[in-house]
């Protein structure tokens, strides 16, 4: 879905967005090793990758081709990119702040025969257009990897421009 097809007016905040789409932002989740959830660099925030962590804790893992379908895939992508959302309202306090989402890596837990990362990343790149409208629209790189950290399905990075 693109932003066009919602029906929020372009007008609307990227929180009044967030709550017609029934999406509550949780607190961050903490970091899983030594590094940052996040760096300001001037005007650019750069997000450490976030996985498919439920606000419980819970995380989704397996491989996305072997047991694991597109589809799932593609909600545990939103996830992540709420958990994103959860770093950016943190650091920002106003989603509002947001000139643009810049640039999303997002890396696949993949079966070796696996092909399709794209429709499986576009479950955080539709949410980053619906919640933003054309500052979500992003540079993005969808890659399979033969694992990621505790065997999670999705791990996305952004970079996001930030205004004042």
């Amino acid at each position: 879905m693109t932003f066009a097809d919602h029906d929020a007016p372009a007008a609307t905040s990227p929180e009044e967005r967030l709550a017609r789409l029934g999406i509550v932002i949780p607190p961050p989740p903490p970091p899983i090793a030594n590094f940052l959830t996040h760096v300001r660099e001037g005007n650019l925030l750069f997000l450490s990758g976030q996985g498919p962590r439920e606000p419980d804790g819970h995380l989704h893992t397996g491989k996305v081709g072997a047991g694991v379908t597109i589809e799932e895939a593609y909600a545990h992508a939103r996830l992540t990119g709420i958990n994103l959302l959860s770093v950016m309202q943190s650091v920002l306090g106003d989603l509002s702040r947001v000139k643009r989402i810049v640039k999303l890596l997002g890396m696949v837990n993949a079966a070796p025969d696996f092909g399709d990362h794209p429709s499986v990343i576009n479950g955080c790149s539709d949410l980053f257009v619906q919640v933003f409208g054309e500052r979500g629209n992003h540079a993005r790189s969808a890659v399979g990897l033969g694992s990621l950290p505790g065997r999670i399905t999705v791990e996305i990075e952004a970079i996001v421009a930030v205004g004042n």
